[in-house]
Order: C-alpha cells, then structure tokens, then sequence
C-alpha cells in the first residue's frame, strides 16, 4: 500500500493510491485518521483495513485535481540520520569504514514536502545532496531480538538528506550543517514494508540534478543494514510510531567532485528508488 499525507481545499488530508487515482481516506470511513502517524500507531491491521477501504472506493472519494503535498509524517517525535553507511561514500569522503554506526539527528524544520522548493540559505553556497531510503517505525521498540527488527519497520520513504558543507565540516558534530531550514525533503509516498524485499535490499537508489545522473547505488550496499539499524538504535533509544530512520547515501556527492557540483537556484534535484517513488524538489535562493 502507498499512502500519502497532503493537503487539498486548506485541510491535511490522508490518501491512498490506487488504480483508480488518490483516495481520500476521509471520504470512505470517518473514523480512520487523517494523520499517517496516528494510523501507523494504531498497527497493521488498521493499515490494512485502510488500504483494503480505499481499493474499494466508489469514484467520489478519489481527488480531482491538483494537491499539496506534505511529508509522509507530520510531527515526527525522533529523526535518527546513519552517515558514512555505503563503503563507497566513506571512500569517496577519505574516512574510515564505520565498525559502529554514526548516528546523528535532524529536525523537522530541515525538511519540506515533494514539489515544495529546496532552499539553498544565505549563509552559504555549499548546498549539496544526498540520496536515502527512509525506514519509518510502527511500534515502540526498546531492547528488541535482532531477528524481530524488522518487525517494528512500518515502511520506507524517499529522502534528499541535503547538507550544507562547509557548516558540517567546521566542526565534529554535525548538527548544523544538517539542520538549516528547507534544505531536506521527504516523500511523496510512504510505503507499507510488505510492498517490497524484507528489509527494502536491493533496491536501486539514484540522484539526479536537472536530469543529470549523479549518484546510482543500491540498498544492498548498505554497511549497516535496516535491521540492524533498527536494532541498535532501540538498544539506546525508545522509538515510537511514526520515527524516522534516514539510512544513508552512496557515493557521488557534491563537495567531493572536481570542480565541486552544489545545489543553485533553479536546479531540480530528484531522487528516485525503485517501487519506493519519486522525489523532485527545486532549489531557490533563501529571501
């Protein structure tokens, strides 16, 4: 099942794709939630009664025309980001291979939504991407079985993870370079984990900027895959319905190249992994 959280006529709404279009969960059964996160948290069977509800639909409750979208999950309580997790990238960057994995954190103010605009700030012109494949929690998880990982993952998402380069690297933590606003995006489509290969592996993971390959990776390459992400993180850290795992980018970034490639006004940056989605932003100037 793919959901999508937008917004259409002023409201937040909750939709489903089908064949037949985008269905508005709001029009098929009142009380299902409009919020992503709230129906993750309510489990699977409710993820599946929805997908089930909207499948069967009648022709009223699919949107006509155009919408806004917004991140997957509004208001996520945790946003956890795995660097240095493709061998190639940590190569590329001249760092060690990670024996642990580098756990940092984001907030939400640093994301914007599919079609929503990138925004590259006036303190700087290093504004670089980063393809990822998102894992989002579906229940609490504290002190987990290794094998069950998997179990606590609700789904995937699409992520540009964008950075801004020389603010990263003016000092050993990473938390502004990461965190300016506007400069990471989400979405469109949250998809149910049964949609693809246990642990989303070997799916193929690529960046473009204005139709420009520019990184082409796959999830199987991952040093420290979603389970075992999953795994060490709750042996820390209680996570939540709705939590965001970023998991990581391949090779080909920006500040490595010769001459360096950043992100500008009036590029369009799109990341694309295979049965997860499609995800296009353009980049403006900060006003």
């Amino acid at each position: 099942m793919r959901f999508v959280s937008f917004k259409k006529d002023g409201k937040n709404k909750l939709g489903v794709r089908t064949e037949a279009g985008l269905v508005d969960l709001s029009k098929i059964d009142r009380k299902l939630p409009t919020d992503l996160k709230e129906l993750i948290a309510q489990g699977k069977g409710v993820l599946q009664r929805a997908g089930r509800a909207a499948k069967n639909a009648k022709p009223g409750a699919v949107v006509k025309g155009r919408v806004s979208y917004l991140t997957p999950i509004q208001n996520p309580d945790k946003i956890f980001c795995i660097g240095l997790n493709y061998k190639d990238h940590a190569a590329e960057a001249g760092l060690k291979i990670p024996t642990y994995p580098v756990v940092f954190t984001r907030f939400e103010t640093s994301f914007v939504a599919n079609g929503q605009a990138l925004v590259r700030p006036k303190a700087s012109k290093h504004f670089d991407y980063e393809a990822e494949m998102v894992a989002v929690i579906g229940k609490k998880a504290r002190n987990i079985k290794k094998s069950r990982a998997l179990e606590y993952v609700a789904g995937y998402s699409v992520a540009n993870e964008g950075s801004i380069r020389d603010y990263q690297m003016k000092a050993s933590q990473w938390t502004i370079g990461k965190n300016f606003d506007s400069t990471g995006s989400i979405g469109p489509d949250f998809v149910t984990a049964d949609e693809l290969p246990p642990g989303a592996k070997g799916l193929n993971v690529q960046c473009r900027l204005n139709g420009k390959v520019l990184q082409e990776t796959n999830t199987r390459e991952m040093i420290f895959d979603v389970k075992t992400l999953v795994y060490e993180l709750a042996r820390a850290i209680t996570l939540m319905p709705g939590d965001l795992i970023l998991t990581g980018t391949g090779a080909g970034v920006g500040f490595v190249r010769k001459p360096p490639i950043f992100m500008k006004q009036g590029d369009i940056c799109e990341i694309e992994i295979e049965n997860v989605g499609l995800l296009s932003n353009p980049i403006r100037n900060e006003k």
